[in-house]
């Protein structure tokens, strides 16, 4: 917004049992950039006018009604609970949304927010993205949708959807950037203390290949054997020979029961020991590829690489502490060390 008069208003719509981050993180974003150069009014509403009472407990208080919105808004968002279910049951609350949706520039939403707009038949034919968990069941409840997995947030069109609660803050800041450049988005981050860009998409924190339950009894056989000892000696080959059918068979035995490829599910598994290893030990990534089965370094990297979108360095550094360690290169100002 370059120097327009009127502030751009967002509009958070506030039902009971949504997430506090979903509503608190986009919100401080907005009006932290008011001091970056921003002209933001947020207001939270509620179909009733009520104050309402978030998934933690916390109640949160609302600005007045959807009525009491102006005519025209910047941004509406849309938060999200974790029983998506119950707040697309709610006519008057996909009613409203998609009324205030018709009078507003963009419209946007955080984490389950997607089925929200999902049902107010916002994401017809767009591309969406939701908390990595509950994909599946956004793709599986509106086949018009087409769910994108990984990326913390997709655009399509005038509809901004993102992933899962502090997703909602890359967003944000996307949004703020969009309206006034990168410099006061960056200003903005940095007060913060958050990535302008976070690395890497929703993959580094889930688990892409977890295979479905199986039942037939050489797949449960064969994936038993592989979990109970990862480094082992495994091939599509091997297993098959074990079970007494050939490897073609099984490959369409376990593409039939878990969705996955044999190679596929020993590379899960693997992937997974692999991540254990690393976020709660020191061992040398070479190690820990040798630990985990995948025989060197640089294939283990390349799974890491392909099924996360970060190397086995990076998943360490994010996932094994909170605490910095002293000396890190790259740290600056204090260090925080566990116990003070």
């Amino acid at each position: 917004m370059t120097g327009a008069a009127r502030p751009h208003l967002v509009a958070v719509v506030a039902f009971d049992d949504i997430q506090l981050l979903d509503v608190t993180g986009p919100a401080e974003v907005f009006t932290t950039a008011n001091g970056h150069g921003g002209r933001y009014d947020v207001r939270i509403v509620s179909v009733t006018g009520k104050d309402v009472r978030t998934s933690g407990g916390v109640r949160l208080g609302v600005d007045g009604t959807l009525d009491s919105l102006p005519g025209r808004l910047g941004t509406l968002l849309v938060p999200g609970r974790r029983d998506w279910r119950q707040a697309v049951a709610d006519a008057a609350l996909t009613a409203g949304v998609r009324d205030l949706a018709e009078r507003s520039r963009r419209v946007a939403s955080v984490c389950a927010g997607a089925f929200v707009l999902a049902e107010a038949g916002l994401l017809n034919g767009r591309r969406a993205a939701t908390h990595w968990r509950l994909a599946g069941e956004l793709a599986a409840a509106y086949p018009a949708v087409t769910v994108e997995p990984d990326p913390l947030f997709v655009r399509d069109g005038p509809v901004i959807t993102s992933a899962g609660i502090t997703a909602g803050m890359d967003l944000a800041l996307s949004l703020v950037e969009e309206d006034h450049g990168a410099d006061p988005a960056r200003d903005t981050a940095r007060e913060l203390v958050v990535f302008m860009a976070r690395p890497g998409g929703q993959s580094q924190f889930s688990a892409r290949l977890r295979p479905r339950e199986a039942t037939h009894p050489v797949v449960r056989a064969a994936m038993d054997a592989v979990s109970a000892d990862p480094a082992g000696r495994h091939s599509p080959g091997t297993l098959a020979r074990r079970g007494k059918v050939s490897a073609r068979h099984l490959s369409r035995l376990f593409r039939s029961e878990t969705g996955l490829t044999p190679a596929h599910y020993i590379e899960s598994v693997r992937l997974e020991a692999a991540q254990a290893l690393l976020a709660s030990g020191t061992d040398p990534v070479e190690v820990v590829a040798d630990g985990a089965g995948f025989g060197s370094a640089e294939t283990m990297r390349r799974a890491f690489q392909q099924t996360l979108g970060l190397s086995p360095t990076q998943y360490r550094a994010r996932f094994r502490t909170t605490t910095t360690v002293a000396g890190t290169a790259g740290t600056a100002g204090t260090t925080v060390r566990a116990g003070h």
